[in-house]
């Protein structure tokens, strides 16, 4: 994946930002949706002021239910000129969409709309509504020329699966910035560990069991590396008819997934990227996510199905602990 080049932009975006004092101190705080945190011994509460706004700054220019965003610009006028942040996440979500052959698709707005996971007023849209809906659903219509992208009447550009992500990337660069070696940063389940503790050992990260989401199925242990876990479970509604519904959709169907993958985490050098992979190995089910995951550079995953099987990449086998009920059973190691 030639997603280094995001790397270079972060930094450069992180140096432009004045340069805070430091001391100890940690951060909780709500934005996109979503409790934060940080928590870096070496940051001092103006480095965390700044932490805090620049998420806020990230959420005004993508958040797609604020009028005034570059994403509602786009959405509402078809065409917009993208700030340097907007664009890279951009670009990362059609080079991921590609990858995954469009299993992560930013166009999904409209249908996540229409079920209810925007406005909390959950619905199970008619198979016409679906058709109808379907047919605007395709990344391949976003254009993007320079920094202007443009999109036909009728599609939306929505980058839940990417901003925290990026958010998460931003906040390690300004950070190490600062002058901070050791800490964590925890955006709603989205982990990104700078260094390791400061007595030397590996940051540990519990995976949630999808299946019962107040337990752990393994602990991963890190040094500065990013982990995301994506699944339904996470966010979903129960139907009159007593079926669940989770948030990650198909694009395909314009159902939420039925892959039989419950949750994918993974983990890698860049927060954004993780990001987006999680939520679209959940949607490409296991054997085409186990055909893909061999050929991504410095990408890790563990993969739960439905069955309580885990699958894991063989980069994490010192690493990774099962916990509880899959202590007992097999991993799968996908090579």
């Amino acid at each position: 994946m030639k997603l280094r080049k995001f790397a270079a932009l972060l930094i450069a975006l992180a140096f432009a930002l004045p340069l805070p004092a430091q001391a100890a101190g940690a951060r909780t705080f709500f934005a996109m949706d979503t409790v934060m945190s940080i928590n870096a011994p070496a940051a001092g509460k103006k480095l965390l002021d700044t932490c805090e706004a620049e998420v806020n700054r990230l959420e005004a220019l993508m958040s797609v239910t604020r009028p005034d965003s570059e994403l509602s610009r786009l959405n509402a006028y078809g065409s917009v000129e993208l700030s340097p942040d907007t664009l890279a996440v951009l670009q990362a979500a059609l080079e991921v969409a590609e990858v995954t052959e469009g299993a992560l698709d930013v166009t999904l707005y409209p249908v996540v709309r229409a079920w209810g996971f925007t406005t909390g007023s959950y619905r199970v849209p008619a198979e016409a509504e679906l058709f109808r809906l379907r047919r605007n659903v395709n990344w391949k219509k976003i254009t993007l020329k320079g920094d202007v992208a443009t999109v036909p009447e009728g599609v939306m550009v929505d980058f839940s699966a990417l901003a925290k992500g990026y958010a998460s990337d931003r906040l390690a660069a300004l950070l190490k910035r600062g002058g901070v070696r050791s800490g964590i940063i925890d955006l709603g389940g989205n982990a990104l560990c700078i260094g390791e503790k400061e007595d030397g050992s590996a940051w540990r990260v519990g995976i949630r069991d999808p299946r019962a989401p107040s337990a752990l199925a393994g602990i991963l242990n890190v040094r500065d590396r990013a982990v995301v876990t994506s699944g339904g479970y996470a966010r979903s509604f129960t139907a009159a008819d007593g079926t669940v519904y989770g948030h990650i959709f198909d694009p395909a169907t314009a159902r939420p997934a039925a892959s039989g993958i419950l949750s994918a985490t993974v983990a890698g050098e860049g927060g954004m990227v993780c990001d987006a992979l999680s939520t679209a190995l959940c949607v490409m089910g296991r054997e085409r996510a186990a055909a893909l995951l061999p050929t991504l550079v410095d990408i890790d995953a563990i993969l739960i199905d439905d069955a309580g099987e885990l699958w894991v990449t063989p980069g994490l086998k010192d690493a990774f602990t099962p916990q509880g009920s899959y202590a007992e059973g097999e991993i799968h190691w996908i090579e």
